[in-house]
């Protein structure tokens, strides 16, 4: 007996193990699909439901092959190291896959065969851990272990699992992370080698063999194993309707998943381990209605949790993790405790193994269903409703048929009833008040993809949102601009650009930048088709009709350069979040070499960053990984925006050729070429000069997006990257060289020339200066800002400081022997477009019934900002 419980305990310990490794590699596994698909929603749908599938049929397929201890040892044994293996080939098995479809021109066909190829690679070794499911059972009744204690340890150790990921990724990377856990694997394999050589060889008369299957094994019924299946398919639903929630309105990384999937599976083992414990006539009659109730519940404390969860700040990342998952665990453990609990109560002896494999199929089918189905056509909440009706009528199958249409009816009423007010998620104003007071929302579409809201701010302005997260800048004056520059700087460092791509579109602004240059054919690639839709109508405005002169295809960027033989002058890469999961593959070496494959002779590719998203270490791994790819390269600074340009060719044009070839100033922002010119910071060797590092960033190797999450709980993050750039600028001789600006060039008159360039220069960094100044609370930032706009008055960023620094005085009195008017006035002669200046004016013309001076205002300020409320509301006021 002694040796026996010691041997059950190295099981259930190895058991336990097992679970780990499975849930680790689907964690893993799942970033590797958003990769492939190119956004996170579907690598989670693929990843589970290819689980489900492998560990329904592996458990289908070992319930009717069993044999003696040791040979059931002996082939666990294997199907652990065998999954160790498989595990670590993967990214080259997926590197294969994302090469395999490219000749599917519709982005939704090569979608779904991007799936169906999935489905099959990951669930070969989820076949192999299903497989040892009915064996482990066997063992474990052997040697005195319950379903439920298997199950329950099993299940947490997955639980745990989910976690591993967590502390692996940032310090291991990926790959190596995949390795370690692939390592575990194996070890467990080893000693379960191990422990066959200390068990009897006989098979066990009492246990259900190849042989005598069939004859001694109870099978459940057909409908029984179907209700069961429907509860499976229920549970992924409402775990793939909860990763899609909670993953907006909480850490918006895979991080995310991990706590989702970790906080789900310790509700189904406690509830698994729980199960005996209690009285199971009336826990039958309770659960169903009790996951229900639970689950609706949910939905209704759904935007208390997103308060909660906006409301409070954490030093760390672990904190903030740790806060979130018990707020999920708060909202999702009582249903999870109740679904774990189902095997253990309904399992007769023999059956554990086939219901396990119905339920685990029923999955499979349930993950599909929400993510590519349900979510599209119904949304969210529905999706998250349905759910949990399935799971309740699929329950129901348990109670004595006398009483089984009476709780259904009762249920199905009181169900409707408390799920009616839920069966929509609050509105993405509701969720955003914290940031967006006072917003209204103009637009939603929901698919497979994200969720797309197009919201309007109290003074008019708009933003975009995807997945409550913003994919461009508002629609305010200033931001529009930026947006703009995006564009500009590209077009006209090239000069003489005929084809021009954007990867990203988002609401056309950027795009509209390039508009100026008549003769450029322009082209976008764009993933959310819910963006393409909401540029042309919420944004048209803002963005001039812009969607109208483009040519857009819907598709993922990485893809999209994969398969087109077009080749363009410039390829301009938009913002985006590089923490988020598979964005980082955007920055890689890979998609780098992508765009410049696709690169005219003369061609430049521009990839632009912002400063506020990454750590110095974070930033040099970009940096460094886009030299290896363009060594002719430049760097360029736009306020908190960085652009890093690829040349293809050996030399840059010069300054004489640039100005001869850029439009009218006054039709692409008013600052000239000049103004940017002066805002080159030199090339990438200049701005790394003592670096050592040689870690790039590479799609199946990535650094930045597991380290970047930690960047959002470091207060100093921005000052410490804006001061180390700072530091790390070319000469200005040097860079008057690198653009023919010296006494050299006879082509221009070089006095003017090198004046107008040494202006720019130093306004640039003055600027920079002036903004690590303001951010380090030193005072000096105003004066640096004055000396910016004296050396270049051309310049948006140094114009507009001032210019709001000079309106913000105006609160506390006008200068002395001027009226309102005439500082206001005197503002708009540093920026003609500053938006408060003309409003101010606009309250002041009506106040003295100068309805010329108005109108006059009003189509100036409807001009640089065409959603402007003041506009509506003055012009009711007006008689």
């Amino acid at each position: 007996m002694r040796n026996i419980r010691y041997k059950s305990a190295i099981l259930l310990c190895l058991y336990g193990l097992s679970g780990v490794t499975a849930l680790a590699y689907e964690v893993l596994w799942t970033r590797m699909l958003s990769l492939l698909f190119g956004t996170s929603i579907l690598g989670v749908v693929v990843t589970v439901a290819a689980f489900m599938l492998g560990l329904g049929m592996g458990s289908f397929l070992g319930y009717r092959w069993q044999g003696s201890l040791k040979r059931t040892l002996r082939t666990l044994a294997g199907i652990e190291i065998g999954v160790a293996l498989y595990a670590v080939s993967l990214p080259a098995m997926m590197q294969f896959l994302q090469g395999l479809w490219l000749s599917v021109d519709a982005i939704h066909t090569w979608q779904f065969w991007q799936v169906i190829s999935a489905l099959l690679v990951l669930s070969l070794p989820a076949v192999a851990l299903g497989f040892a499911f009915p064996w482990v059972l066997r063992v474990g009744k052997s040697w005195q272990l319950s379903l439920g204690k298997l199950y329950g340890i099993n299940t947490l150790g997955g639980a745990l699992g989910a976690l591993l990921p967590l502390l692996l990724l940032p310090w291991l990377g990926w790959l190596l992370a995949l390795q370690c856990v692939a390592i575990l694997g194996a070890t467990i394999g080893l000693i379960l080698f191990w422990l066959s050589f200390h068990v009897d060889a006989e098979i066990n008369n009492d246990t259900c063999t190849t042989s005598n299957l069939l004859a001694n094994c109870p099978s459940p019924k057909f409908v029984c194993l179907l209700a069961y299946a429907g509860m499976g398919a229920g549970a992924l639903m409402l775990e793939i309707a909860w990763a899609r929630a909670y993953g907006m309105i909480l850490l918006r990384t895979e991080y995310v998943l991990a706590v989702i999937l970790s906080v789900f599976l310790i509700g189904i083992g406690l509830g698994s381990l729980l199960a005996k414990r209690l009285p199971r006539e009336t826990a039958l009659q309770c659960l169903p209605a009790i996951v229900a109730i639970m689950a609706i519940l949910g939905l209704y404390a759904f935007p208390y949790v997103n308060d909660l969860g906006h409301s409070l700040t954490f030093d760390s990342l672990f904190a903030a993790l740790l806060f979130q998952g018990l707020l999920i665990a708060v909202s999702t453990l009582p249903a999870t405790l109740a679904m774990g609990a189902w095997l253990p109560l309904i399992a007769r002896e023999g059956e554990g193994a086939s219901l396990y494999a119905a339920n685990s199929l029923g999955a499979c089918a349930g993950a599909l269903l929400a993510g590519l189905v349900l979510i599209p056509w119904v949304g969210t909440a529905l999706t998250w409703l349905l759910a949990a009706a399935l799971i309740m009528l699929c329950a129901y199958y348990w109670l004595q048929a006398g009483k089984r249409l009476f709780y259904i009816c009762v249920s199905t009423v009181m169900f409707i009833i408390l799920a009616w007010p839920v069966q929509q998620l609050p509105s993405a104003s509701k969720l955003l008040a914290h940031e967006l007071p006072h917003a209204t929302d103009l637009y939603q579409r929901e698919d497979a993809v994200s969720i797309t809201h197009v919201v309007e701010q109290q003074d008019g302005q708009r933003v975009l949102l995807a997945d409550l997260q913003r994919m461009d800048a508002s629609t305010d004056p200033t931001s529009v601009e930026v947006q703009r520059n995006q564009a500009r700087l590209p077009l006209f460092l090239h000069g003489s650009a005929k084809e021009v791509l954007f990867l990203g579109l988002g609401t056309g602004i950027t795009a509209s930048g390039a508009l100026a240059w008549p003769d450029v054919n322009l082209h976008a690639v764009e993933l959310s088709s819910g963006a393409i839709a909401a540029a042309g109508i919420y944004f048209n405005q803002v963005n001039n009709d812009a969607v109208g002169h483009i040519d857009i295809q819907h598709d993922d960027a990485r893809r999209f350069l994969m398969r087109t033989n077009k080749r363009y002058d410039v390829i301009i890469g938009d913002l985006f979040h590089p923490d988020q999961v598979g964005r980082g593959a955007l920055l890689s070496l890979e998609q780098f070499g992508r765009a410049k494959a696709r690169l005219n002779k003369q061609g430049l590719f521009a990839q632009w960053l912002a400063f506020n998203q990454f750590d110095i270490t974070s930033l040099q791994v970009v940096l460094r990984s886009f030299a290896q790819i363009f060594p002719k390269n430049a760097i360029f600074v736009d306020g908190y925006r960085v652009a890093l340009i690829g040349f293809t060719s050996e030399k840059n044009q010069r300054a004489s050729f640039l100005l001869s070839k850029a439009p009218a100033i006054d039709t692409w922002g008013g600052e000239g070429g000049w103004t940017w010119l002066g805002r080159y910071w030199g090339a990438v060797s200049d701005v790394l000069r003592g670096d050592t590092s040689t870690k790039l960033q590479g799609e199946w190797s990535p650094v930045i997006e597991y380290a970047l999450p930690h960047m959002r709980y470091a207060h100093t993050a921005l000052s410490d990257v804006l001061d180390w750039f700072v530091k790390h600028r070319v000469g200005f001789h040097d860079g008057a060289k690198v653009w023919g600006v010296n006494d050299g060039d006879r082509s221009i008159v070089n006095a003017d020339a090198m004046q107008a360039f040494k202006r720019a220069w130093a306004a640039t960094s003055l600027i920079q200066r002036a903004q690590l100044a303001a951010l380090q609370g030193n005072p000096e930032s105003g004066r640096l800002q004055a000396l910016a706009y004296r050396a270049n008055d051309k310049n948006r960023w140094a114009g507009f400081v001032l210019a709001d620094a000079m309106f913000a005085s105006l609160s506390q009195g006008v200068p002395l022997g001027m009226n309102r008017q005439q500082a206001l006035q005197k503002i708009l002669r540093i920026r003609k477009d500053h938006e408060g200046a003309l409003q101010a004016l606009m309250v002041l013309a009506m106040e003295n019934k100068d309805y010329s001076a108005w109108q006059q205002f009003s189509d100036k300020l409807h001009q640089i900002s065409p959603y402007n409320k003041i506009l509506s509301t003055e012009k009711k006021q007006r008689p």
